[in-house]
């Protein structure tokens, strides 16, 4: 008799934990297939799904300006500097914006305005950047927070020189070029904006104060004549 109900139980507990595995086997597979649902309407709808530890990137097509470089500054620049093959034409790496807050010091919380701005004109969220050394005539300690930089790649390095060369640059009071002596001699090229309001993105009757940035593009120029050369094709409005 006793032995029954044992046989019974064990019976009980077998069924129960085929029960629970076959639920979690459906669970799973309905995830899967919602999972995938996802995926394909995203990429209906062109977007980029992006990879671990990646930013999606925004357009769902080239952006105009790299449309631009493929089909007009490659043949001019291999015709000019009588490059053999196209890999060897100077390209666009990276696009750094930096903006140094020097209130922050005393006071860190201006710098959330700035945040949110230097987000706004690029695109994307910025990362604070923080006093590598102590300076006493600064009254700066090492670790304080003093500035926000955004590193922009890919898309979102084209998008920004595009709106940067082609609307922000012409809305500088009294315009008349950009430094072209502004090289490094390694092929890449920093740009001083005064004034952030230039770009359309930020509510003039929303900003505390008028700062201004760095912004510097790296390319894979060699000599500063190639990275020159690069630029003006893309747009850039350099000083004569």
């Amino acid at each position: 008799m006793v032995a029954d109900n044992e046989n019974k139980k064990a019976a009980g507990a077998d069924s129960d934990a085929a029960k629970s595995k076959a639920e979690a086997k459906k669970a799973a597979a309905e995830a899967g297939r919602a999972k995938a649902k996802k995926a394909k309407e995203e990429s209906a709808a062109g977007i980029k799904i992006a990879a671990p530890g990646e930013t999606k990137t925004s357009p769902s097509k080239t952006p105009r300006l790299k449309k631009h470089y493929h089909d007009k500054v490659v043949p001019a620049l291999m015709k000019e500097h009588q490059f053999k093959n196209p890999m060897q034409v100077p390209r666009l790496t990276k696009v750094v914006v930096n903006c140094a807050v020097k209130e922050a010091v005393a006071n860190p919380k201006v710098l959330d305005s700035t945040f949110d701005e230097i987000m706004a004109i690029t695109g994307q969220k910025p990362v604070l950047t923080r006093a590598k050394k102590a300076i006493a005539a600064f009254k700066v300690r090492k670790g304080n927070t003093v500035g926000v930089m955004v590193t922009l790649r890919r898309a979102r390095m084209y998008e920004f020189l595009d709106r940067l060369m082609n609307v922000a640059l012409p809305r500088v009071r009294d315009f008349k070029g950009v430094n072209s002596k502004s090289f490094d001699g390694r092929g890449n090229y920093s740009l001083g904006i005064r004034e952030q309001i230039i770009f359309p993105e930020i509510n003039y009757d929303k900003v505390d104060k008028v700062r201004g940035m760095t912004i510097t593009i790296e390319t894979t120029a060699t000599n500063n004549e190639q990275a020159r050369s690069l630029l003006t094709e893309l747009g850039m409005p350099f000083r004569k």
